[in-house]
């Protein structure tokens, strides 16, 4: 009953390797030592950042091919989002993001949507933005936000709020209601007249990126900038969503593996008693809790790209990797602060940031209330995610 999508080959390796070898070389020598200046900041200078993420390749690695990008499938790209999030935060939100409904845009959007905006996208000309998320309403089809057909137009009222990269956005992918129960989505762009946009306050971690409230006052788009068909709003969110949750994991994974880094290398250097305190149990208890959660989550995730990659449809996968994810970079970073001690709690040592910028990985893409909603919603309904289990028993 595995719903299918489009088979993804990805790139040649020879080639993937050094579009992935330029983006890492970037990242450590030119991106990495902005982080003091946009956390003191809280703005991520993008005079700087988008022109390195054009040359570097890192706006266009899930766009189709045809359409100037990348084209990576989702096991190549994985590693490069999970590298992202090893550095400041503002910026892998800002790559994730960018690359995440760019991709969903080009599954989801009409040949014309896809032909004026994706050609942008790779050279980050243009961005596309989930407008989703409502101060007044819940989740998904709980929305407050109306589009109604006149003629050969719709007018959208609305307000939307925490639309993540706002600040950059050449377009939003904006679902609202078309009947009391159809919810619809529609691609619209920054400059429509009636749309507009304001900060929220800074967050507490990943900094500098801005999570904006949106409001639509009668604007009018014209038919075609409805995405699909009526009614196929719940269909498309659910779709984008899906593996966006496991490039969130992904992003856990990273934040992960850099903190464990950290400690490995503390605990060697850090000497107390005449002995470095990676020769005390308590601390190599730590340790080995922080690597089996990174092992484990590069387990599923290599699974759940795998699965993708040959078109199958993951709800459930997708769920429990953004659900382990959160769960391990919360340990991964609570034990990483304690091996650390009263210095990790600091600014003067990246843990401190690791561990705010995590944090932000319980929100994206749904809390984990939705993450045990949706996997045991497969489940009940009968997804046989674990076919490959009971293949393996019976042979």
């Amino acid at each position: 009953m595995t719903a299918t999508l489009t088979h993804s080959v990805g790139i040649p390796e020879s080639e993937y390797l050094a579009l992935r070898d330029r983006i890492f070389e970037a990242i450590w020598s030119e991106l990495d030592p902005l982080e003091q200046r946009i956390e003191n900041d809280e703005q991520v200078p993008h005079d700087i950042v988008m022109p390195i993420l054009e040359r570097i390749g890192a706006l266009g690695l899930l766009v189709p091919r045809e359409y100037g990008g990348s084209g990576l499938s989702i096991a190549q790209y994985l590693p490069i989002i999970a590298e992202f999030a090893k550095v400041q935060g503002g910026l892998r939100v800002i790559v994730h993001v960018h690359n995440s409904f760019a991709h969903a845009l080009s599954e989801i959007g009409s040949d014309r949507q896809k032909a004026d905006v994706l050609p942008g996208t790779a050279t980050g000309r243009n961005s596309v933005a989930f407008a989703l998320t409502e101060p007044g309403f819940g989740t998904g089809a709980d929305l407050g936000s109306t589009a109604v057909r006149e003629g050969d137009d719709y007018v959208l009222n609305g307000e939307k709020w925490l639309i993540t990269n706002s600040d950059i956005a050449s377009h939003f992918i904006v679902f609202a209601k078309t009947t009391a129960t159809d919810v619809s989505a529609f691609l619209v762009p920054r400059e429509t007249e009636g749309l507009s946009i304001a900060a929220l306050p800074e967050t507490m971690g990943c900094k500098g990126t801005e999570h904006g409230r949106v409001t639509l006052d009668s604007v009018r788009v014209p038919a075609d900038a409805l995405v699909g068909v009526e009614g196929q709003g719940n269909e498309h969110l659910e779709r984008a969503l899906e593996i966006s949750r496991v490039f969130i994991a992904a992003s856990s994974l990273g934040t992960s593996e850099r903190a464990l880094e950290l400690s490995i290398a503390h605990a060697k250097s850090r000497v107390t008693f005449g002995k470095p305190i990676g020769t005390r149990q308590a601390i190599q208890r730590y340790l080995a809790e922080m690597a089996t959660d990174v092992y484990a989550l590069r387990g599923i995730l290599a699974d759940a790209a795998q699965k993708w990659d040959a078109g199958e449809r993951i709800p459930a996968e997708a769920s429990m990797c953004k659900l382990f994810g959160l769960e391990a970079v919360g340990r991964v970073t609570d034990r990483a602060l304690l091996i650390h001690g009263g210095i990790g709690y600091t600014r003067a040592h990246p843990i401190e940031r690791l561990y705010r910028d995590a944090r932000l990985n319980w929100l994206e893409e749904g809390t984990p209330t939705i993450q045990y909603l949706v996997t045991a919603g497969s489940l009940l309904d009968g997804y046989a995610f674990s076919d490959a289990f009971e293949t393996s028993r019976t042979n």
